[in-house]
């Protein structure tokens, strides 16, 4: 599935899901958004994505330059988002919120009641832009534990 935009003051974004080819540009686009940790390899974090719910990994491109991504899921309880980004040079144009509403809406058809996601608490920008697409900060503990040491 793919759609193209039609918000007629934004340039022209088709979001569609990852194709293998995307591979090399979607790493270096998570570079340039900061995005990568060293504990998370980000080729490992792409192919374990692929495995599951696969059509959710979403990019969008703009003149066949891909300068977004999300990475959806949904567990049958909660939905997730991982690994937005937009091209640091492109931000405040739109492309960040209807990557996200491409996401909502993919969530919402799978019948996903709210989605939950982890910002670091030094992304005060994040948290900016995802206030402004009405998350609000959940009153909860944020736990992990490693399972494989990539």
């Amino acid at each position: 599935m793919s759609i193209e935009s039609t918000i007629s003051e934004s340039p022209p974004l088709l979001i569609r899901a990852f194709e293998q080819a995307d591979e090399q540009d979607v790493v270096r686009l998570w570079h340039a958004c900061d995005l990568t940790v060293p504990w998370n390899d980000p080729f490992k974090d792409i192919q374990r994505k692929l495995r599951v719910q696969g059509d959710l990994f979403l990019v969008g491109l703009l003149e066949e330059r891909l300068v977004c991504t999300v990475m959806a899921g949904y567990e049958g309880h909660r939905g997730w988002i991982n690994y937005l980004a937009v091209a640091p040079e492109l931000r405040r144009n739109g492309i960040g919120r209807r990557i996200m509403a491409e996401a909502e809406a993919r969530l919402r058809e799978l019948d996903c009641p709210k989605i939950n996601l982890q910002i670091r608490r030094s992304n005060t920008q994040a948290v900016d832009f995802y206030r402004s697409l009405g998350f609000l900060e959940d009153y909860s503990i944020s736990m992990g534990k490693r399972l494989v040491s990539d």
